[in-house]
């Protein structure tokens, strides 16, 4: 079954990595969005069955997007993945709290990125 998967990350090489996995790896729907604005947007419009959601962005950070997601009913529901280079203690703690279904690290592995993220969403 194919999987529709929205990347928001304010980094093109980041976005580009990703996206470039999930679709030749997994087969995948691919949508993305540069910022966290334009990610719930496109999650309004797309519907996607997950969200990858870079933690550090400008205006918007990731924490703050997916609160935002949250609120709304038509993207509550919506698994959401964080993707982090910060791995501090008090940092896992604190997006563990937030209720995302997992954090992962960046950079990280672009053969192993649907893997990664079937087992964790059970798909």
């Amino acid at each position: 079954m194919s999987r529709r998967v929205l990347i928001i990350d304010d980094e093109d090489d980041i976005r580009q990595v990703a996206a470039l996995s999930l679709e030749t790896v997994a087969g995948w729907d691919v949508i993305v969005a540069n910022s966290g604005a334009q990610g719930i947007q496109r999650a309004l419009e797309d519907q996607p069955d997950a969200i990858l959601l870079d933690v550090m962005m400008p205006g918007m950070d990731g924490p703050t997007t997916f609160r935002e997601l949250r609120k709304n009913p038509a993207t509550a529901k919506i698994p959401v993945l964080l993707l982090t280079a910060k791995v501090q203690g008090p940092d896992q703690r604190r997006f563990a709290d937030l209720g995302v279904e997992a954090v992962l690290l960046k950079p990280f592995d672009p053969l192993t990125l649907s893997t990664q993220m079937e087992q964790i969403l059970g798909w």
